[in-house]
């Protein structure tokens, strides 16, 4: 789960969110990106002490934005590779396994997840 994946040509670039990976290091989203995100959870946060039932609406929106973003990205890889194969073009066993190791990783991510109580 751990293992490094190498960018390569014709790889999205980082500002792009895409199931591949965002920065070559197996991360989701682009630093930038990221960072941009974990700000607007801090200022969720911040303001749930005078709007709390605001708050948490808009960390609703966010987590909701943030799923959609992942299931889309996921959905435009798969429409890529079924594109490919529907024009007959070849898809490389080296595709396919770095597909499989995004999904591998994504799937070991899901489920070490665990919500506080």
């Amino acid at each position: 789960m751990g293992e490094h994946i190498e960018s390569h040509p014709g790889d999205p670039s980082p500002g792009e969110h895409d199931a591949r990976e965002a920065d070559g290091n197996g991360e989701l989203f682009a630093e930038r990106e990221r960072g941009e995100l974990e700000q607007r959870w801090s200022e969720i946060q911040a303001r749930f002490v005078d709007e709390p039932r605001g708050s948490v609406e808009d960390a609703n929106r966010l987590v909701e934005e943030l799923m959609n973003r992942l299931v889309s990205s996921f959905a435009e890889q798969r429409a890529r590779l079924e594109d490919q194969w529907d024009r007959g073009d070849d898809v490389t066993t080296e595709d396919l396994r770095m597909a499989l190791q995004r999904y591998r990783a994504f799937f070991g991510r899901l489920l070490e997840l665990r919500v506080e109580r």
